[in-house]
């Protein structure tokens, strides 16, 4: 998980906000998603993760929760759109 703590920390020198939800979605396996505080809604279709300041909605196909510990949650399956709400 070393690349993806290297990518968020060049993303949070960029400019983008501490304590929101920081993600990177991997073509047809899923993604992997930083600073989660709550899971708000789960389905194979939809997942909402909360942080801190915001949330995002996953929305997908055969979407499972892989890992979720310490504010970090793997999302697998094919995710066809990431939206971010507040």
């Amino acid at each position: 998980m070393r690349l993806f703590s290297e990518i968020s920390r060049a993303l949070t020198e960029e400019g983008i906000s501490p304590g929101r939800v920081q993600y990177t979605v991997i073509d047809g396996k899923g993604g992997y998603f930083q600073n989660v505080k709550r899971l708000l809604e789960f389905s194979d279709t939809a997942i909402v993760l909360t942080g801190k300041k915001g949330a995002v909605r996953v929305e997908g196909e055969k979407l499972s929760i892989g890992k979720y510990y310490a504010g970090d949650a793997t999302v697998l399956g094919d995710i066809r759109r990431v939206e971010r709400g507040d």
